[in-house]
């Protein structure tokens, strides 16, 4: 494959073109779905070509084929040459490429045990015993539940990519995955819903790991006891502690998608919406001096893992909010020279056909030193929200609401009972600036980040520590 991407590479050059960039990308998808108990689907997926991106005329054109023959390739460099010169007219500004140190390297992770050496028989019994300790736990707790859908895969990424400045970069990543969505349902209490997405950069051993079956009983077994037993939130002001899993969702939407430089420059709005974080706004506060986030692909196993990004930089960890101030932005090689600055390796894309763009890894807030029940004893009284089922922000991503689904009430230092649909409604400054503490029980989680057009789903975690609002008045969903 090598030699086809050289191919795109030097003609693109010949054919007037300032810097070119080639890359292959294969995609191996399997997935194991069982429905409310039924087999339902068994599937493989293979999508794999050669995009290519090209500059001239300070224009920025784009062009991919699924075939992989020189040919092809040379008729995809053409398409890019050409859509860059259709565009190099309209442009308000010429686009460049940071200068940066481009390398040539191989970065393999190898699964312990390969999702190609578990048959299909094997992970439907895995689906089907985790569905059945689900279903006992249920029947246990005196709840149904009428809607389950359970589903283990992977997804393995095999890419190379070689640029003129001089990248060589290949590098193969497996992913192993799990999805679930159950809703538990009583007569009396009415229903509750949950879904998770568990990801890791690893072999089946990923699954193993999770333990799946004891997962969901004791899933189901939280969200039973949360339709008996919890009542409504107070209305008053109290203090609050949100879990890892909140706070990981919080530091995604806030920090994370605000601090995508393409979002700033506008090129989002249309699409994923825009950001609060101006130009101006960089080095200010908008948190207390507890909060700091970072995104970082290079934290071994995780779910958006990568050591270099489709432009041939080398990744790093990336300080978007240090100790309250606004610091840093998300960039790939073509923003970074609007701010003055240098890519920080922040260009992805989820597929061969696909431009690459600017994107999240594994964006987290950094853990504290205190345990989370020294932060439950400075409680006199408040709630403690631990996951959550639904959520949305606005396309600025300042005001943002998300509804807790297991979540206890506080008083004087301890846990005495369990709160139904707490409603957390807060502005971005409003959520961050009322953070007084932070624990030290630092977790991830994995998603799908969505963002562009046509549609780029791309794999993420997103994690951080609980955390503790002092003064905060808490809503409630009927």
């Amino acid at each position: 494959m090598e030699d086809l991407l050289l191919l795109a590479v030097d003609y693109a050059r010949r054919l007037g073109a300032s810097y070119s960039e080639a890359r292959y990308q294969r995609d191996m998808i399997e997935r194991t779905v069982l429905k409310n108990g039924v087999p339902e689907v068994s599937a493989d997926e293979i999508s794999r070509g050669i995009s290519v991106r090209v500059i001239v005329d300070g224009s920025l054109g784009f062009a991919s084929t699924n075939e992989l023959t020189r040919p092809a390739v040379r008729k995809a460099v053409k398409e890019a040459i050409t859509t860059a010169r259709a565009a190099a007219s309209l442009l308000k500004r010429k686009i460049t490429m940071s200068e940066e140190r481009m390398e040539k390297a191989k970065v393999v992770i190898k699964p312990r045990v390969a999702f190609a050496n578990v048959d299909t028989e094997a992970r439907v019994s895995l689906l089907k015993e985790s569905d059945g300790m689900a279903l006992a736990m249920a029947e246990k707790k005196g709840v149904k539940l009428p809607a389950r859908l359970l589903d283990v895969g992977s997804w393995n990424t095999e890419k190379h990519v070689i640029n003129s400045d001089g990248a060589d970069v290949y590098s193969y990543t497996p992913r192993a995955t799990v999805d679930y969505f159950i809703t538990v349902f009583n007569q009396q209490r009415g229903t509750v819903q949950r879904f998770e997405n568990l990801g890791a950069s690893r072999g089946w051993e990923a699954v193993e790991r999770w333990l799946l079956p004891e997962h969901l009983e004791s899933e189901v077994a939280a969200l039973a006891d949360v339709l008996h037993k919890a009542v409504e939130p107070p209305r008053e002001e109290i203090d609050l502690l949100l879990g890892p899993e909140i706070v990981g969702l919080v530091c995604h939407e806030s920090a994370g998608h605000p601090g995508e430089a393409d979002r700033m420059l506008g090129r989002e709005a249309a699409q994923a919406g825009e950001t609060y974080i101006k130009r101006e706004l960089l080095g200010t506060r908008i948190g207390s001096e507890h909060v700091t986030v970072v995104d970082d692909p290079t934290i071994p196993h995780s779910f958006g893992y990568y050591l270099y990004d489709e432009e041939g930089v080398r990744a790093r960890e990336r300080v978007l909010i240090d100790r309250g101030v606004l610091r840093e932005l998300l960039h790939n090689r073509e923003t970074a020279p609007l701010f003055d600055t240098s890519s920080n390796a922040a260009a992805r894309a989820n597929e061969f056909d696909r431009e690459p763009i600017v994107r999240m890894a594994n964006t987290y807030m950094k853990p504290g030193e205190h345990s989370v029940e020294e932060l439950i004893e400075e409680v006199k009284d408040g709630i403690y929200v631990k996951s959550y089922q639904e959520w949305n922000i606005d396309d600025k991503r300042w005001n943002q609401r998300y509804v807790g689904v297991v979540a206890t009430r506080i008083k004087d230092g301890e846990e005495v009972g369990l709160v139904r649909n707490p409603v957390i409604d807060l502005t971005t400054r409003g959520l961050y600036s009322s953070i007084t503490a932070v624990a030290n029980d630092l977790k991830f989680f994995a998603g799908y980040c969505g963002k562009g057009d046509p549609m780029q789903g791309i794999p993420v975690w997103f994690g951080g520590p609980t955390v503790l609002l002092k003064n905060v008045r808490v809503g409630f969903r009927p």
